[in-house]
């Protein structure tokens, strides 16, 4: 039996979300602990959390942290969230602010400082708490340091002796790279300094740092697992990932059917299952006349685009297809923020479109739901895609996606013309590619209706649990730990 897994996170739904990485580690925790393992997870406790919808309540005041200077504290706040014991870290200063990372100008330029120190503070809190962790499972760049911390105290201090260390990669891009005169206040050792650790062409670099000195390395499908140890998407780190590949593994995300459920969704105006597809249909005229599209559309293919306006997630390919698109007699409905010149060019669009185009600058949880039910194709031409989530609710609302064969998405969709497809893939993320496979999309929807169907009943069908993700972490926990002993 594993002692407690500790998840360390910037972001847990229903709590926090920019993106992915909050519905995971909203989901993955919760799985684990109805699999039968402890399970706890450290977050920060941001400004616009409520305490009184989750009856978060403060548990530890004054813990001492010491960084960036020694008097320094924390305080915790506490509550139960299913059976999972969630701890978030609090500091005024460092995390009550609008957003997570950055504001319109860009990234906050103490975000350094701000995660050494909730790195430092769930060092603290775990050792008050007393029991010393079975695994720790840090992600992404902000919780990076906790593997190499846990590394450098094994050897003085007995409590970590035994902790295994997980580091999962949700994006490789996105690294924690600072100056290097941080490295000097971060509280690692200087052996951490050089090649093979921490520094990065002179800098601090938070995400290599996690990478060189975790017991194991995650990443969120195994087809990105096998990309990043490439050039073309190891984004400069493929030479330690591959330096570490014996101990790299690709766990595919799994979706919370829970929360993504046609039959069930309760910001939908009508259920639907691949059975009875009809709720579908009024979903889609629902959407169309709340948006002021053109009624007429109701007969038309609806195509819908959900995700950050960056390069990343291929909407200049989508904006330059557009004029394409308005030729084809097809709606499109696009939601996400991100670049100002994607914002404003689809904005732009939508006024040379109207009625036929509506860009939603923002985000909201409520209207990705309506969006993923009223879509007759979901659109996602990413450049890469570590896993993906998007997609995996698009299948399960019947709504066949068009994507880029990277990452998760080669590994969720079975592409047209397969018998058992479940939507369209394109090779070059490219404009041309893009359109290509669309139109053959929206061909097949115009031509060949109960072909359509039975596409849209077998994504419905397709299912990627938590369920199988734990059972895969679980089994890298246990040669983990096998490894210390």
């Amino acid at each position: 039996m594993l002692q407690r897994i500790f998840f360390a996170t910037s972001e847990v739904y229903p709590f926090s979300k920019s993106g992915g990485l909050g519905d995971v580690m909203g989901a993955l925790p919760l799985a684990m602990h109805k699999s039968g393992i402890q399970t706890a997870v450290i977050s920060p406790f941001y400004g616009r959390i409520s305490t009184s919808d989750y009856h978060i309540r403060l548990t530890i005041s004054d813990l001492p942290v010491g960084y960036p200077w020694a008097p320094i504290t924390a305080d915790v706040y506490e509550t139960d969230y299913h059976g999972v014991s969630l701890y978030f870290i609090h500091r005024g200063e460092y995390f009550d602010r609008r957003y997570y990372y950055n504001d319109h100008k860009g990234d906050y330029f103490d975000n350094a400082e701000r995660f050494i120190f909730f790195c430092h503070a769930a060092i603290s809190l775990m050792e008050r708490l007393g029991e010393s962790p079975g695994i720790v499972h840090a992600h992404d760049w902000q919780t990076a340091l906790l593997p190499a911390y846990i590394h450098f105290l094994r050897g003085r201090n007995p409590f970590w002796a035994n902790t295994g260390t997980i580091f999962t990669i949700h994006n490789l891009a996105f690294q924690g790279r600072f100056s290097s005169r941080l490295f000097e206040q971060s509280g690692l050792p200087p052996e951490a300094w050089g090649i093979h650790g921490a520094e990065y062409f002179g800098d601090m670099n938070l995400l290599k740092t996690g990478i060189a000195y975790a017991d194991a390395v995650t990443t969120v499908s195994p087809s990105y697992a096998r990309e990043i140890l490439t050039e073309k998407f190891g984004c400069g780190l493929d030479g330690i990932l591959r330096q570490r590949e014996l101990y790299l593994h690709g766990v595919l995300n799994g979706s919370d059917y829970a929360v993504w459920n046609p039959a069930d969704d309760p910001y939908l105006p009508s259920h639907y299952s691949k059975k009875d597809l009809s709720g579908k249909q009024i979903c889609k005229e629902n959407l169309i006349n709340e948006l002021g599209l053109n009624p007429a559309l109701v007969k038309r293919p609806l195509l819908g685009f959900i995700g950050r306006f960056r390069g990343q997630k291929g909407i200049d390919l989508l904006n330059k297809i557009i004029p394409a698109l308005m030729q084809l007699n097809v709606g499109v409905v696009i939601l996400g923020e991100g670049k100002s010149e994607h914002e404003a060019r689809s904005l732009e669009l939508m006024e040379t479109y109207r009625g036929q185009l509506c860009a939603i600058v923002g985000y909201t949880e409520d209207l990705a739901h309506r969006m993923q039910a009223a879509s007759d194709i979901f659109l996602m031409p990413s450049r890469y895609e570590p896993c993906g989530l998007t997609q995996m609710y698009a299948l399960r609302y019947g709504t066949p996606p068009v994507a880029t064969a990277v990452g998760g998405l080669r590994d969720t969709i079975i592409p047209w013309p397969a018998d058992n497809s479940t939507g369209f893939i394109f090779i070059n993320s490219t404009p041309h590619d893009f359109l290509n496979a669309t139109t053959e999309a929206i061909k097949l929807w115009e031509n060949n209706p109960s072909g359509w169907k039975n596409m849209m009943q077998r994504a419905m069908c397709q299912a990627f649990t938590w369920e199988q993700a734990c059972r895969e972490y679980k089994e890298i926990y246990r040669t983990t730990r096998l490894r210390l002993q």
